[in-house]
């Protein structure tokens, strides 16, 4: 049974933000998040073995670094039948909607612009709302660590690292440079779901497996979007000022969202700034991203989870879907 963590913790900060990633689609997943009548669950908005969903899961994993006012979630118009019942008790200004799904690149910049014109002093742990944890204190403690690490260099974004547990040629690696124990590591590379040798040679090497969460000031993240994609920045920018001057509609937003590309966070905008790249090395936790119908059956089998104590009834159980395709199959 997972580790649960105190989220209560005083050493959090009044600039100290959560930014929770809660508008993706999971194709990958989708043929165990179709129900029997044919309608696709975004797993965001599924538990693991039943209980609150996976979006709760990361809210309450979020309380460990930021209070519940500075907890922001990104969600899309189109989830709003399942992300509005479980996100009532979240206050409105932190909801961050997006007409639609248009890459984590442009997931992150929308809740980053509303949260610098609240916080400019804002620094962001930002945390996807697909994962599984055994031991949610190791996680909480590497978490705090990149906040600390953020607070100290303004310009950097720190990584969280997790250290393998097997070589998995579903996952992204990050390969660190040296650095001693006690400081974060520089990153050589990223190694984008190697083939199992190759996965075998980057961990023997010191690889990590990538988590895609990490920790930075507001101010820099958005300065690091600027240089990557400064046209879509300044228009998103002066579009959601506007909205929240009342001087747009969400309208016009969506006109927006309707011309924007694809951007992906990690490969289009952090790995062209290797410079500005550390990583925290985060001991084994159990640690899974949930992101394949087969990294959902392994951790069922391997964890033996149960459903959490805490949320509500989410709207579809990955355990029920992943017994019923396998006896199927």
């Amino acid at each position: 049974m997972p580790q649960r963590c105190d989220t209560h913790r005083p050493e959090i900060g009044m600039h100290d933000w959560a930014l929770v990633l809660g508008a993706g689609e999971g194709k990958r997943l989708r043929s165990l998040t179709t129900t029997s009548s044919g309608v696709t669950v975004p797993k965001q908005f599924c538990s693991l073995a039943g209980g609150g969903s996976l979006l709760e899961e990361a809210l309450h994993r979020s309380g460990v670094v930021a209070a519940p006012q500075r907890t922001a979630v990104v969600v899309a118009r189109e989830h709003e039948r399942w992300w509005r019942p479980l996100l009532a008790s979240t206050p409105a200004e932190n909801v961050i909607v997006q007409p639609r799904n248009c890459g984590t690149a442009i997931g992150i910049l929308l809740p980053l612009l509303s949260i610098m014109r609240r916080d400019p002093d804002a620094t962001v742990l930002v945390l996807p709302s697909d994962h599984f944890v055994r031991n949610e204190d190791v996680l909480a403690q590497a978490m705090r660590e990149a906040l600390r690490q953020a607070h100290r260099a303004t310009d950097d974004v720190v990584l969280l690292g997790i250290d393998p547990e097997e070589a998995d040629p579903e996952l992204g690696y990050i390969l660190p440079e040296p650095a001693p124990a006690d400081a974060g590591c520089g990153v050589r590379s990223f190694i984008e779901k190697p083939d199992s040798e190759t996965a075998r040679r980057v961990i023997a090497a010191g690889g990590l497996w990538n988590s895609f969460i990490f920790a930075a000031t507001a101010r820099s993240l958005v300065t690091m979007l600027e240089r990557a994609m400064p046209e879509i920045v300044m228009e998103l920018a002066e579009t959601s000022r506007r909205i929240d001057a009342g001087q747009a509609s969400m309208a016009e937003l969506a006109s927006v969202y309707d011309r924007l590309p694809a951007v992906d966070f990690s490969r289009d905008v952090m790995q062209r700034f290797p410079q500005r790249l550390r990583v925290v090395r985060v001991p084994r936790c159990g640690w899974s991203d949930l992101g394949t119908p087969r990294r959902v059956a392994q951790v069922l089998h391997r964890e033996r989870p149960v459903a959490r104590a805490h949320g509500g009834a989410a709207f579809l159980n990955l355990a029920t879907q992943n017994a019923e395709c396998r006896c199927v199959g």
